[in-house]
């Protein structure tokens, strides 16, 4: 993904919750079903993006991603969230339910 597409995306009124991963990531393996599952629920109300750091280093860079699984949520351009590890479905209901 392009750093200005990012830039947009982030800049959404609509929380965005974006996963920092890598495909030779064992815990991002296993975040990946909890986040589809975690889109289907939400619906409009969050979007879900996913970024893969070694495809993606300046995004990666500009965020001092250090490890994977990273997930944030931005809304309106800020960054409200960041945690790191594996995170069950319910949690993650909880944050985006936070910032909307």
């Amino acid at each position: 993904m392009a750093k200005s597409a990012f830039n947009e995306l982030v800049k959404s009124s609509t929380p965005v919750l974006v996963d920092f991963s890598a495909e030779w990531c064992g815990p991002c393996k296993v975040l990946a079903p909890i986040l589809h599952d975690l889109k289907n629920s939400v619906g409009d109300k969050a979007k879900i993006v996913k970024i893969d750091v070694d495809r993606n280093p300046e995004i990666a860079q500009k965020y001092r991603i250090q490890s994977v699984p990273t997930m944030m949520i931005f809304k309106d351009g800020e960054m409200k969230w960041r945690g790191s590890g594996v995170l069950q479905k319910p949690q993650l209901e909880q944050l985006i339910d936070q910032y909307q």
